[in-house]
């Protein structure tokens, strides 16, 4: 009778988890495509928005939500011969420093390839209307090791000087962060 019992709850967990990895699974391919932006307004022009001084402001979440970090940067874009180079400065609350430097490449459909030192390959980078959307594995240190994490970079152009960027982090399927914040261009110091 133990064993039946015992067998009937491995059973119920094992189909509960088949449940929930397949929904999980379902949910992710139902999420937007950036073709639903397509006719949205401010066109997101990549080498006008990314070009000169700008700022962001963030915070970071855990995979329950609560917001564990906070930070403010200064990026730098700069063009030549249709390649970006997006330079990074972050400074966290805790006093943390962090730098990345993105080359923007463009590919034959019209989009972009995004590549950055802690970056693993070649992250993908769509656009249609107001939107940019952005997938790659970011290498991030993680209890005195370094662990890969898949990113999916969500940006909206909310008026030609302001993008609004959500990012999920996610290992093995599974959300482990989430990223919010505020991109603004500045005037350059030659205005």
């Amino acid at each position: 009778m133990v064993k039946v019992m015992a067998r009937t709850l491995i059973d119920k967990k094992w189909r509960v988890c088949f449940w929930l990895l397949a929904l999980g699974t379902l949910s992710a391919c139902s999420s937007p495509n950036v073709e639903l932006y397509a006719k949205n307004k401010p066109e997101f022009k990549l080498q006008q928005f990314f070009n000169g001084p700008l700022t962001a402001h963030g915070i970071v979440k855990n995979r329950s939500g609560e917001v564990i970090r906070y930070f403010n940067a200064d990026l730098v874009g700069s063009w030549k011969n249709g390649v970006g180079t997006l330079k990074e400065h972050f400074l966290f609350n805790d006093g943390e420093k962090q730098q990345r430097t993105w080359t923007l490449t463009p590919t034959k459909n019209g989009q972009y390839e995004s590549t950055a030192g802690d970056v693993v390959g070649k992250g993908s980078l769509n656009m249609a209307g107001n939107a940019l959307f952005m997938k790659y594995v970011l290498q991030v240190p993680y209890d005195g090791d370094v662990i890969n994490v898949n990113v999916d970079d969500r940006m909206y152009m909310v008026n030609p000087n302001v993008v609004i960027n959500e990012s999920v982090l996610s290992k093995f399927g599974f959300d482990v962060g989430y990223l919010t914040l505020v991109i603004e261009k500045r005037a350059s110091p030659e205005s």
